[in-house]
């Protein structure tokens, strides 16, 4: 079964920064390219960034060059480094896979349970 813990939110003043976490289990991490999402009040889910198998990373036109994603394959973790933050990047912030994804041997076209995620307030 797979697990998503996700860590690090907090309260910040525009212009701050934040760390975000996602522990992994039950999952092949290192061949799955692994995003962050997140979810503002009143707003649909989006994909903020993601780790690509590869290396590379990708990321939403609002957050780039503002945030970095890293991931470790060893201690199957994502993180999201966030800086210059704005109140817009209010929001609760999720990990997840970027579907397909590697399960027993296929692909699944769809994302794994979603941890509870981590709040991130920007706010002066």
């Amino acid at each position: 079964q797979v697990q998503l813990v996700e860590s690090g939110g907090g309260s910040v003043q525009p212009g701050g920064s934040l760390r975000l976490s996602c522990a992994a289990s039950g999952i092949i991490f290192s061949i799955n390219a692994m995003g962050w999402y997140r979810q503002a009040p009143g707003k649909q889910r989006e994909l903020v960034a993601v780790s690509l198998r590869n290396g590379m990373a990708e990321y939403a036109d609002s957050v780039k060059d503002r945030f970095t994603v890293s991931r470790d394959n060893v201690k199957n973790t994502l993180s999201l480094q966030m800086n210059s933050l704005k109140a817009e990047d209010t929001a609760v912030y999720y990990c997840n896979v970027k579907p397909p994804w590697y399960k027993d041997d296929v692909w699944v076209d769809d994302f794994v349970s979603w941890g509870q995620g981590t709040r991130v307030t920007v706010s002066s």
